[in-house]
């Protein structure tokens, strides 16, 4: 792969040149920046009529998906999407050097869940514009775990099991975020804290919350009381019970560690699980 370059404002990155050039001409836009390679699309930095925004332009099938989410959302809880075509979505672009990862880290966890909380809320509120089509139902994106349950067992078929009850008894079905972690709500200033990079799922809200037990880092989310402490805020600003919400936290750690074990990453794999067993244990008392 040919090594990325900014010249004379033009972006060049071998063949990408053309892609880039298609969607420049298209939407009349400008280069801005350094281009970020992702594992699942290139994010070009570019000035649209007179503003900062980012061009994404998704590499992986699913990648491209989330594009539905965020025209859905219209700005509302999530970044701003100024044009959409194809692979590409043109979208809100912030420089702003706060981030939920560091405040996490440094002695602010529980203010950055309760940003999360509303920034979540507001993705789900109700709206009067159709959901899209092309979602997917919240029971098949648990897929990977279906097929680790039965040959895995133990934590995975617990798992598995929380998922099922909790499919039995939904609340009403909303467009979820389905990805939503630290790196994937930012900062843009005025406009608040927006989200970014959603998937493609339709179901329970309650899964969208799951993930933030798990994240941003192992050692601050298994740490003593760390779940204790954050469980009645969620409780409080989602209005689910705390039950329901353990429920989705143990579902979602056996999902996430399904996915990493058809990433054949052992690592990734016991860290959700080491997040199931505290999930487990919080119910059983």
């Amino acid at each position: 792969m040919a090594m990325l370059r900014l010249f004379g404002g033009a972006f060049v990155f071998g063949n990408e040149e053309l892609m880039f050039s298609l969607y420049s001409e298209k939407w009349s836009l400008h280069p801005d920046g350094d281009v970020i390679v992702t594992p699942s699309s290139r994010l070009y930095p570019v000035r649209y009529r007179g503003q900062q925004a980012m061009l994404k332009v998704a590499e992986d099938p699913e990648e491209k998906y989330g594009r539905l989410p965020l025209l859905y959302w219209n700005g509302h809880g999530a970044a701003k999407v100024y044009e959409a075509d194809g692979d590409a979505v043109l979208m809100e672009r912030t420089d702003s050097q706060r981030n939920l990862f560091h405040m996490a880290m440094t002695g602010s966890d529980e203010e950055v869940t309760r940003i999360i909380c509303r920034t979540v809320a507001e993705l789900h509120a109700p709206r009067s514009t159709p959901v899209p089509g092309g979602l997917v139902p919240l029971d098949k994106w648990f897929a990977s775990l279906e097929t680790a349950a039965p040959a895995q067992g133990g934590l995975f078929a617990r798992a598995l099991e929380a998922a099922k009850s909790l499919f039995a008894d939904p609340e009403p079905p909303v467009v979820l975020h389905a990805d939503v972690h630290h790196a994937n709500i930012l900062d843009f200033g005025d406009r608040g804290w927006l989200a970014i990079d959603p998937k493609r799922v339709l179901g329970d809200r309650g899964y969208d919350y799951a993930n933030l037990f798990c994240n941003p880092e192992l050692p601050l989310v298994t740490a003593p009381g760390r779940l204790q402490r954050h469980l009645p805020i969620v409780a409080k600003e989602t209005g689910l019970h705390p039950h329901r919400i353990l429920n989705w936290v143990l579902a979602y750690a056996g999902l996430s560690a399904a996915w990493f074990l058809e990433d054949h990453d052992d690592f990734g794999v016991e860290n959700d699980l080491t997040m199931a067993r505290i999930a487990i244990a919080e119910l059983g008392s």
